[in-house]
């Protein structure tokens, strides 16, 4: 099979019939082979009713059913395992992300050889209280992933099968993908302008919490990339250094306290002068990191993912598997 095309939704009935036959038009038009998988989060509205009706017209489709809301991570989570396509495609079911993208995606993976291709609306339909701050958010993103992309929180990318295979996605980390496979070892990553529709049928369902929670769940995702298997090198050089810092201020005062005694000159008591207690408290602190680091590591060796690494080719006996 060439294309799944993984699509979480919350509330979308209205749009859903639509979106179908605006994907069928295109897998039609291009001869793919394709799956279309749906995954309801738990909508309160008949989103699933309509999904059943769907199914009924189209055999293409699949579909999950969320016993409650979940959020978009755990959607795309589920999404990914029962993907079989070679490409995988997502887009949000709000008629937003056009399906006329799919088949330039499509071959960007496959001839051109890239891991992840990610949609960047150039042109947005949306208001100043939401552009503004998704500039600041893509920029912070870009500084601290490394990663250039413009649009990080485009719903519509593709990405090659081994990709979605090979990472998880959790909490509300679907922003994030890009960085996550990037740290698995997936760095051809691409990008391509997108058409941004206007809403059609019904409200966004994401708040402005997203602008506080976004920057939060890129700072847990850069540093479990980096030291998720040796905690103690973040925790322990910190600590360390901390502490090495507070020894130096407070040899420092009892060397000038030794010095003035010394040459009979007149001396603040070492616990009269406040950079003393800042001495002091860099060294509890950076006791209380290096210890953090040390549990850390201990949870991180009896952890089942503790030798858990990413293998895209072996060489055996009689030839290569991939």
């Amino acid at each position: 099979m060439q294309l799944s095309l993984v699509i979480p939704l919350f509330n979308e009935a209205e749009s859903l019939p639509e979106l179908t036959a605006w994907i069928e038009r295109v897998m039609t038009a291009h001869g793919f082979s394709y799956e279309i998988v749906f995954v309801d989060d738990g909508s309160t509205d008949n989103s699933w009713q309509i999904i059943r009706q769907l199914r009924q017209e189209n055999p293409n489709i699949i579909a999950l059913r969320f016993r409650r809301n979940y959020g978009k991570s755990a959607g795309l989570n589920c999404g990914f395992a029962k993907a079989q396509g070679d490409v995988i495609i997502t887009m949000d079911a709000d008629l937003q992300d056009s399906p006329e993208e799919i088949p330039e995606l499509y071959r960007m993976i496959t001839e051109q050889g890239l891991d992840i291709v990610s949609g960047w609306k150039q042109k947005r339909f949306d208001p100043l209280s939401k552009t503004i701050p998704t500039k600041l958010y893509n920029w912070a993103a870009r500084r601290m992933s490394g990663i250039q992309l413009h649009d990080f929180n485009c719903g519509l990318k593709a990405y090659r099968r081994d990709v979605v295979k090979s990472i998880e996605v959790y909490g509300e980390m679907h922003r994030y993908i890009p960085v996550i496979a990037k740290w698995a070892g997936f760095r051809k990553i691409g990008e391509k302008v997108v058409q941004h529709q206007e809403r059609k049928f019904g409200v966004t369902k994401f708040g402005m919490e997203r602008f506080i929670n976004g920057p939060l769940d890129l700072m847990v995702i850069t540093f479990v990339s980096r030291f998720g298997k040796r905690p103690m090198h973040f925790f322990g050089s910190v600590g360390m250094l901390m502490f090495m810092m507070g020894g130096a201020v407070s040899l420092y005062l009892l060397t000038q306290k030794v010095l003035a005694i010394t040459n009979g000159a007149i001396f603040r008591e070492v616990t009269d002068q406040p950079l003393f207690y800042l001495g002091l408290l860099a060294m509890v602190l950076g006791t209380q990191l290096f210890l953090a680091g040390f549990l850390a590591e201990m949870i991180a060796r009896s952890s089942s993912e503790r030798n858990h690494y990413h293998i895209s080719e072996t060489i055996e006996g009689e030839g290569s598997k991939v």
